[in-house]
């Protein structure tokens, strides 16, 4: 077994330098930011789009003379932050909300949003309905005016408006059973939820459906919805940083700044290589915890990893093991 063992450390050892030397990096969007009273951040991404982060997970806002969309509403503790400062944007009524996700800091303000007349629903995929809500004789994780207003189960929804085709989609078993992106058509900004986190390698929360499979089918989705920045005529490429770089699509993730299709790719292509790593490590008969020491996330952790908190480092390989384990045991009992 230690030899097993020496040998993953080695290959693990010469990812660091070729991964970590070839990832770079970029800066957050290319849009202006300004910080209001409250400590949240609004970033204006678009002429009629903003994102505003420090109230929990980041927050889409769609400004138009139909009204405003929001795509999650932050933490409950800083909903009225966050309305004054969509106040701040615009004078026009909130018209609709989409949850990405059942988690507390993406649907937190959903009970104070549920008090206005002006707005027409509060959608979601059907399993953060159930999520959210529990079965009779048990108590709901949230009351019930912060639940959706409108759920639905099919894969794909759609909305006109503000002059802009809004695609909703559903991304099955990935961070969650209910995950949505949601695909600003003309504006070219995707929000992406929790499927996509800048501060940490992705939450897989088994207890609520998801699954590294899941999670890597949900990143390559955002691969296909995004378009690259470029091209630079009469000007030498290389000669332009990749932050400068004019046009291409914003992708919003649950938190951090804003990412571009590359930045999409070298997470997704981090999340494969660690979920190949254990997958090989499984194959050699390795438990768990022979695997956590052989570390197959450290060349990320300086960037991701946590050893405290709600999401740590380890919890994050258990979360892989146990999914790929479960992808095992399924295949095996459908031969």
């Amino acid at each position: 077994m230690p030899s097993v063992l020496n040998s993953v450390t080695a290959r693990i050892g010469a990812w660091i330098g070729a991964i970590l030397g070839a990832i770079v990096f970029l800066s957050a969007g290319t849009g202006s930011a300004q910080q209001d009273g409250a400590g949240l951040e609004v970033l204006q991404l678009r002429p009629n789009f903003y994102m505003i982060a420090g109230a929990g997970g980041n927050i889409g806002v769609q400004i138009g003379p139909d009204g405003v969309v929001l795509v999650n509403t932050g933490t409950r503790e800083a909903s009225g932050q966050v309305l004054a400062a969509i106040r701040n944007l615009t004078k026009e009524p909130i018209r609709y909300v989409i949850n990405t996700s059942a988690d507390a800091d993406v649907v937190g303000g959903n009970a104070a949003l549920s008090k206005f007349p002006s707005v027409l629903a509060i959608a979601a995929h059907e399993n953060v309905l159930n999520a959210m809500s529990a079965p009779t004789g048990q108590a709901a994780a949230f009351p019930t005016e912060a639940w959706p207003t409108e759920a639905f189960f099919e894969s794909r929804r759609y909305l006109f408006f503000n002059d802009e085709g809004i695609e909703i989609l559903h991304q099955p078993a990935a961070h969650s059973d209910g995950d949505l992106v949601v695909f600003f058509r003309r504006s070219d900004v995707v929000v992406a939820g929790h499927i996509l986190d800048d501060t940490r390698f992705p939450v897989i929360d088994l207890e609520r459906g998801g699954s590294i499979q899941g999670e890597i089918n949900a990143l390559n989705r955002l691969i296909e919805l995004a378009i690259p920045p470029g091209p630079f005529v009469g000007t030498p490429r290389a000669a332009i940083a990749a932050s400068e770089m004019p046009g291409g699509t914003e992708v919003l993730p649950g938190r951090g700044r804003v990412y571009r299709q590359l930045d999409v790719v070298e997470y997704r292509d981090m999340v494969v290589i660690i979920r190949d790593t254990i997958k090989y490590l499984i194959d050699q008969k390795m438990t768990l915890e022979q695997i956590q020491a052989a570390g197959p996330a450290k060349a990320w952790e300086p960037r991701f990893g946590a050893t405290s908190g709600p999401w740590t480092t380890r919890q994050f390989v258990e979360a892989v093991y146990k999914s790929l384990m479960n992808e095992d045991s399924q295949a095996r009992r459908e031969r």
